[in-house]
């Protein structure tokens, strides 16, 4: 299409005089905007500028999370365009198409890609979203887009599988990303890792375990290239109905394309000016596009313009744009339309179409009725009003089930096929190895060190794995002994708290007594000759009954063993035997106990002496 040639789609009102105007194309470079209450023809007019797209030869692609439009236009489709039609429906479930956005991305581009997926993300569930989220699944995406053949269903492979998981991380050049798998997440506690997570894989997961999605998004290899799409000027209708794909789902999807679109026009910054003079313009149509505009919306709305990429969006009220989204649009679009809205945006809009038309006006639009500035040759004109165009007669041929034929055919793969890939690929990294034999260490049942046998095999990854499980097993078992070493000794400290007191009666040893009155013996106390006629005096007497009434007075125990009541618990005993044994040995050295000890005198043997008998 030559840069002057003029896009239709309303007609003047002013006066009665019904003239029919347009957009040329180097101006719609500069993007459309259009907003209104619903049933007020936003999506007619959007249909005829893609209708005459279509039927110009020019490239685009059209957005529709209703499906209407996208079905009507394959009406419209010329016989010498049947070729150039990529009919993207999630809901073909016999023959989906592939959509990888993490393929063949560029070391210099892969943040975008990151940047676009968290923004999709975190658009989607902002409620459950988190900075830990953010964080661990931002290194995830990063490292993904650097390992080959990685698509959205490697995030929660990533997240779960360890050998998946080295290998990929392996793979990583980042030194950013390598250090936080390598550093961080590797040094991650199970209990943190089982809370940090589950989170992530729930997201992902209520995203791929639809066999919708999971048969497109499933796929390593994209069936289709969008820089091939933008260049060649082919056209891709994208069917996101949300009755038939589901809300959350179409929207991801959605702002997954428009990422992968925004890069594809981004990779034109790699020609020469001259060849990018050349390149012909793209148009991207987007009804409701707030469905699909994340935060990163705002950088294409500011670069695409640099790279021939038209965006042509509508929707129904200015709150349904995040606050980024919202000064980008009302910062860089070119030509603003607005049909009928409520009271809160007209009071905004006022601010743009003033003084021509107030907020009353802009309240009191009717059917089709428009107010907008044009963009004219680079300059925005002043606000008018004009009625937009009815919708285009249908051709009275159509080619729609040979359009839809032809789509299939050049884009997409059977359903059963890619079933199978998508099987293979899940299969766990130690379920492929397991068809190799295993190495089994010998058993030693004596303390003798016996050589260690080589393995029948000698696979890389089989070793790998070996390795790495004798490592995983032996920490488990070290940290398992610990723990049971633990648990015994505050058993043990347990048990000497309640362990029950010893009584034990002290016996008397005589020959230990120490005595301020020297022991009595027998020979002392027998009259000599030269005394036999002397009598005790009363000193001696008294000395010697003193002695008598102590000797009583001193508890005398036959038996020199400890006494110690029994206890019910026998484990005890048990500890008790090593103690016992050493006071048998002790009381072994002593003299047996008697009825009567050596130095023990009768009362009445005394008596009888004392008297001098």
């Amino acid at each position: 299409m030559d840069n002057n040639s003029i896009t239709y789609f309303a007609e003047t009102d002013a006066r009665n005089k019904r003239v029919k105007f347009g957009i040329k194309a180097e101006d719609r470079l500069r993007h459309i905007y259009s907003i209104g209450k619903t049933g007020m023809g936003k999506s007619t007019m959007l249909e005829n500028m893609a209708i005459q797209d279509i039927q110009n030869g020019e490239g685009m692609a059209f957005l529709d999370p209703h499906g209407k439009t996208a079905d009507l236009l394959l009406d419209y489709i010329p016989e010498h365009r049947l070729k150039d039609v990529i009919y993207f429906a999630p809901f073909d479930t016999e023959y989906p198409i592939s959509f990888n956005v993490m393929e063949d991305v560029g070391p210099e581009r892969r943040h975008l890609v990151v940047s676009g997926l968290m923004s999709a993300f975190e658009k989607i569930w902002e409620d459950q979203w988190s900075s830990r989220m953010a964080y661990i699944l931002q290194n995830t995406l990063a490292a993904l887009l650097e390992y080959p053949g990685a698509t959205m269903l490697s995030i929660n492979r990533m997240l779960t599988d360890k050998l998946y998981r080295n290998k990929v991380v392996d793979n990583v050049k980042d030194p950013t990303t390598k250090a936080f798998w390598t550093d961080e997440f590797a040094k991650y506690t199970d209990k943190y890792a089982a809370e940090a997570t589950p989170a992530i894989q729930n997201k992902v997961g209520q995203f791929v375990s639809n066999p919708l999605i999971r048969n497109i998004v499933g796929q390593s290899k994209s069936t289709f290239d969008i820089r091939e799409i933008m260049d060649k000027k082919k056209i891709f209708i994208v069917n996101l109905s949300k009755g038939l794909v589901g809300e959350n789902n179409a929207n991801l999807l959605g702002s997954m394309i428009v990422t992968k679109i925004y890069l594809a026009a981004m990779s034109r910054a790699d020609a020469d000016p001259k060849e990018l003079k050349k390149l012909p313009n793209f148009y991207l149509y987007v009804d409701e596009f707030q469905s699909f505009a994340n935060k990163s919306f705002a950088d294409i709305l500011s670069e695409a313009r640099k790279y021939k990429l038209s965006l042509n969006i509508t929707h129904q009220y200015i709150e349904q744009m995040a606050e980024e989204v919202r000064a980008a649009v009302f910062g860089n679009v070119g030509t603003m339309i607005s049909f009928r809205v409520g009271s809160f945006d007209a009071e905004i809009l006022e601010k743009e179409f003033a003084p021509v038309f107030t907020m009353e006006d802009i309240v009191n639009l009717g059917f089709v009725q428009i107010y907008l500035k044009l963009m004219i040759d680079g300059v925005a004109s002043q606000p008018f009003s004009a009625t937009t165009l009815p919708p285009f007669p249908k051709p009275e041929i159509s080619f729609r089930n040979e359009a839809l034929k032809m789509s299939r055919k050049n884009y997409t793969r059977s359903k059963e096929e890619v079933e199978k890939e998508v099987k293979e690929w899940h299969m766990p990294e130690q379920k492929i190895v397991a068809s190799s034999p295993k190495y089994i260490e010998p058993k030693v049942k004596t303390k003798i060190e016996q050589p260690k046998q080589k393995p029948r095999f000698e696979q890389i990854e089989i070793k790998k794995e070996s390795q790495f499980k004798k490592e995983e097993t032996k920490k488990e078992e070290n940290n398992l002994a610990k723990a049971i070493g633990e648990a015994v000794k505050e058993k043990k400290e347990l048990w000497k708290k309640q362990e029950p007191k010893k009584e034990i009666i002290k016996t008397v040893n005589f020959n230990n007594i120490k005595s301020e009155v020297k022991p009595i013996s027998l020979d002392e106390l027998r009259r000599k000759e030269k005394d036999r006629n002397k009598t005790p005096s009363p000193q001696n007497i008294s000395a010697l009954k003193e002695a008598i009434q102590k000797a009583k007075s001193q508890q005398v125990v036959s038996s020199q063993q400890p006494v110690v009541r029994k206890s019910k618990e026998e484990d005890i005993q048990k500890r008790d035997i090593e103690p016992k044994t050493k006071e048998k040995t002790k009381s072994s050295n002593l003299q047996p106990p008697t009825s009567k000890l050596p130095n023990e005198v009768p009362e009445d043997v005394l008596r009888k002496i004392l008297k001098g008998e």
